[in-house]
C-alpha cells in the first residue's frame, strides 16, 4: 500500500471515454488525456514548509487534478499519480 506524506495524495486516473456523444469512436490519439482521478491514499497533511495544512479530500473522493502535475509511479503493476493537495482543482460530487 502507498502511503503518502505531508499534503501529498495518490490518485488513479479515470478513463475517459472512447466514444463520442455521437457514438463516434476517438483513436488513441484523438482523446484527451483524462483529468478526474479517483483519490487512493491521503497524507496527514499538518505543518509542511511552516503552514498548517489542513486535508480537504478523502479516500474514494473523485477529483479534477491539474493536467501535468504529480509524479507518475508504478506499483505492484497499476500506475498511480503522487500529487500535492494544491494540484487538485475540485471535488467532484
Amino acid at each position: 500500500m502507498l502511503k503518502p506524506l505531508q499534503d501529498r495524495v495518490v490518485i488513479k486516473m479515470i478513463e475517459g471515454e472512447e466514444t463520442t456523444k455521437s457514438g463516434i469512436i476517438l483513436s488513441a490519439s484523438a482523446k484527451e488525456k483524462p483529468q478526474i482521478a479517483e483519490i487512493i491514499a491521503v497524507g496527514p497533511g499538518g505543518n509542511v514548509d511552516g503552514k498548517e495544512i489542513k486535508m480537504e479530500v478523502k479516500k474514494n473522493d473523485k477529483v479534477i487534478v491539474s493536467k501535468y502535475a504529480g509524479t507518475e509511479v508504478k506499483y505492484e503493476g497499476e500506475e498511480y499519480i503522487i500529487v500535492k493537495q494544491s494540484d487538485i482543482l475540485a471535488i467532484v460530487e
